[in-house]
């Protein structure tokens, strides 16, 4: 049977998208590893070691555990927002890597391998959903019928929207430089000279607001107030168990990794070689040229995650007042200096 374009493009765009999918979902579970890991070491302890070789088998072990216990649901929850909230949180969660690229533009019969949708707003689309996730966190306290979890989500929505203020800002001198919402095209605005090109040293304050506004988009410490333990129980996630737990833990660890792939898209240059043009494009045959910037990109996303990880086991969480003080009137008012600052020298120098 002779397929035409049409259904070869959409073969092609499906097995992309259930291989981004697989691969996001595995990076999830042994990102939780890496995290228990590093934190393991950090407080002078193995963590995960026994289920499988140096534990590797544990985040199999946790999904199962997870799937199998009893999925309990309180009488006077209000049960389809109730059961709805954790599937928004993890959709939004994981939606947003549709728009990622993940290497160099490499097109097979005219769709592109590394990227499951080429959108030429890429940038707004990903700061659009990750910002809808917070209604998966409002709903599910509401619906679940509790104060803790209330509180909780109240947290969660007053925190998220006002540190969206200055990550979206934060990133706007980005998009000045490149003159383009077009991630493809921010990627290729730093690839001329390696380490040299990459945004990160024009934007070094845009980049210090977009990691510290990250952290606290993502509920992460030192801003994991949503869920403070010592005070909320589990904050939004008190009455949630087996799956509907499960899907908020996911969604926590695929935001990370989307805030990740941001970064390196927008500061560290992409899938772009820190070596610049140093080497010939052609370097070691078509198969080297295709994986060796998905590589670049890996390392990348990893050395943030890791980040990330170090930051959660060394500093210690804010009081929510000084949580609302810092987004407010400490990193909104620098966001906007640094719109201004980067907008003269692009007047100037541009």
């Amino acid at each position: 049977m002779h397929l035409t374009d049409t259904q070869i493009f959409i073969l092609l765009t499906l097995l992309k998208i259930a291989v981004v999918l697989v691969i996001t979902l595995t990076s999830v579970a042994y990102t939780v590893l890496l995290e228990r890991k590093v934190i393991g070491r950090i407080q002078n302890r193995w963590g995960p070691s026994r289920t499988g070789p140096f534990g590797l088998l544990q985040p199999l072990a946790d999904g199962i555990k997870l799937f199998l216990k009893e999925d309990l649901m309180p009488l006077a929850v209000e049960r389809p927002l109730f059961v709805i909230a954790p599937m928004i949180a993890l959709a939004c969660a994981l939606v947003s890597i549709a728009v990622v690229p993940f290497g160099n533009l490499t097109t097979y019969r005219g769709v592109d391998l590394f990227q499951v949708s080429d959108i030429n707003i890429g940038l707004l689309v990903i700061l659009g959903i990750t910002s809808i996730g917070v209604y998966g966190i409002s709903l599910s306290g509401w619906s679940s019928n509790n104060k803790y979890s209330l509180l909780g989500s109240l947290r969660a929505s007053a925190q998220v929207i006002s540190y969206e203020l200055a990550l979206g800002l934060s990133l706007v001198g980005v998009v000045l430089r490149a003159g383009s919402l077009r991630l493809r095209d921010i990627v290729g605005s730093q690839s001329a000279h390696g380490v040299l090109s990459w945004n990160i040293w024009p934007q070094l304050l845009g980049f210090f607001i977009y990691l510290m506004a990250a952290y606290a988009e993502t509920n992460r410490a030192p801003f994991d107030l949503p869920e403070a333990e010592s005070e909320l129980v589990a904050g939004y996630h008190t009455e949630y168990s087996s799956m509907k737990f499960a899907m908020f833990f996911m969604a926590e660890y695929a935001n990370m990794i989307t805030v990740s792939c941001v970064a390196t898209l927008l500061f560290f240059g992409g899938a772009t070689s820190p070596l610049g043009h140093l080497f010939p494009a052609n370097l070691g045959g078509p198969i080297i040229t295709a994986v060796l910037p998905i590589f670049w990109f890996v390392l990348k996303v990893f050395a943030f995650l890791f980040l990330y990880i170090w930051v959660r086991s060394t500093l210690p969480r804010f009081r929510y007042d000084q949580l609302m003080s810092f987004g407010w009137k400490f990193l909104l008012p620098l966001a906007m200096v640094n719109i201004v600052i980067t907008s003269l020298v692009l007047v100037f120098h541009g």
